[in-house]
């Protein structure tokens, strides 16, 4: 499995780099932002109701890290970043699908709330990209 292409680095270093920093910035995230990103979280998904606040917010923080990382990480296959960031991105995809608030009514749209979660499908665009390109590379060999 080849390790990256040239071609990858500036998708994983954009990614890599948005991710990092905001799995950084959650780390210390105070009481009030905790209880807020894990009510919209578990309002899309009712399990994570199970897990306090400040422990959903570390965990989503660990795992923004190491997706972030996986990604700036040369060593890491492309294919196997870009699995990372699928499965993240697609979580957020999937909260996005099941929040109307964030829709327009009738619509898969995203109204002014929803953009900012909403804007996830190209990270999961190219999370997919790289599993692909990772796929049809080991094909050729």
């Amino acid at each position: 499995m080849r390790l990256t292409t040239l071609g990858d680095l500036p998708a994983r270093i954009a990614t890599g780099g948005f991710i990092l920093h905001t799995g950084m910035q959650k780390w210390s995230a105070d009481e009030q932002t905790a209880q807020s990103i894990h009510g919209m979280a578990a309002g899309a998904f009712p399990f994570l109701n199970a897990i306090p606040p400040e422990r959903f917010i570390k965990l989503l923080s660990v795992a923004e890290i190491g997706t972030g990382a996986a990604l700036l990480t040369p060593f890491v296959p492309s294919a196997v970043a870009g699995a990372a960031l699928t499965g993240f991105s697609g979580g957020l995809v999937a909260m996005y699908a099941r929040t109307p608030a964030l829709r327009n009514p009738g619509s898969i749209w995203p109204n002014e709330n929803g953009i900012a979660v909403a804007k996830d499908v190209w990270m999961l665009g190219i999370g997919l990209g790289f599993v692909l390109g990772g796929l049809s590379r080991s094909r050729c060999r």
